[in-house]
């Protein structure tokens, strides 16, 4: 299906140079598209698997370097029982199928959250693909699976008392301790390496966060649509990214002059 003329014109006034690095999204709106359709829930996170495949695409074609995806959080565990299987066999089904895709647009994959709690056959395919994917440097397709962003700044303040207690022998665990700084905090977290979002978007139209990258969204650009997920299209990442670069980032400074 070819383009429409606004769709064209929106991606002609996307500025190449001026693209966000790293664009984060929160996924909702799957069971709402369902209901309006009068089908189960399932159908409606297989059809918003399908908007993964084009945005993934789409991101990459436009040059984005990281996209994260908040897939599964910790707190979806809390669903009914049979819908959280198929979501982890849904996993494992597009981990298996987007594997040679990944590998063809060197694509690398990457995960964040408490992956050693995923089901064992969802693990075991999560492996598979970050091995094949590995040298892939193009984008990185950044998956939270059993993720929320408490949990990840919990993780790293235990990784880093481990780490004092372990240092206590050399060097004097208060040193240590007031030696954290924003820096050193951001490389305990599951995104060590990865920059902060520059832009987060949502879909559905809720205005919250969802405990999803707490730390990492302090200045992140927010970009909230009504379009559920299963509805989004490429043109609708486009004008996310148009949006995007008609906004002036300070970080906590003042306006230009």
């Amino acid at each position: 299906m070819k383009s429409s003329s606004i769709t064209q014109d929106v991606l002609k006034g996307i500025d190449k140079n001026k693209l966000p690095k790293h664009i984060a999204i929160i996924m909702d709106g799957n069971g709402r598209w369902a209901a309006k359709q009068g089908l189960p829930r399932t159908s409606g996170h297989k059809k918003g698997m399908d908007t993964v495949d084009r945005i993934v695409t789409e991101s990459k074609n436009l040059g984005i370097k990281v996209l994260t995806l908040y897939a599964f959080s910790t707190e979806n565990w809390r669903r009914p029982e049979k819908e959280v299987t198929f979501l982890m066999r849904l996993l494992k089904a597009y981990l298996i199928l987007q594997r040679r895709k990944l590998i063809k647009n060197n694509i690398r994959l990457n995960v964040i959250g408490r992956i050693n709690e995923l089901p064992p056959f969802v693990q075991v395919e999560l492996k598979k693909t970050l091995k094949l994917t590995e040298k892939n440097n193009s984008m990185i397709l950044n998956l939270a699976l059993n993720y929320g962003g408490r949990v990840e700044i919990i993780d790293a303040v235990r990784k880093i008392l481990k780490d004092v207690t372990a240092a206590k022998k050399d060097i004097n665990p208060e040193i240590a301790i007031n030696s954290i700084d924003e820096d050193t905090f951001s490389n305990y977290l599951y995104t060590a390496g990865l920059p902060d979002p520059d832009l987060l978007i949502r879909t559905s139209g809720e205005l919250r966060v969802s405990n999803f990258l707490l730390w990492q969204i302090a200045y992140s650009e927010i970009y909230v649509t009504d379009i559920l997920w299963p509805d989004f299209k490429e043109e609708d990442l486009h004008l996310a990214v148009l949006n995007y670069q008609q906004r002036e980032r300070r970080f906590g400074g003042v306006k230009s002059l």
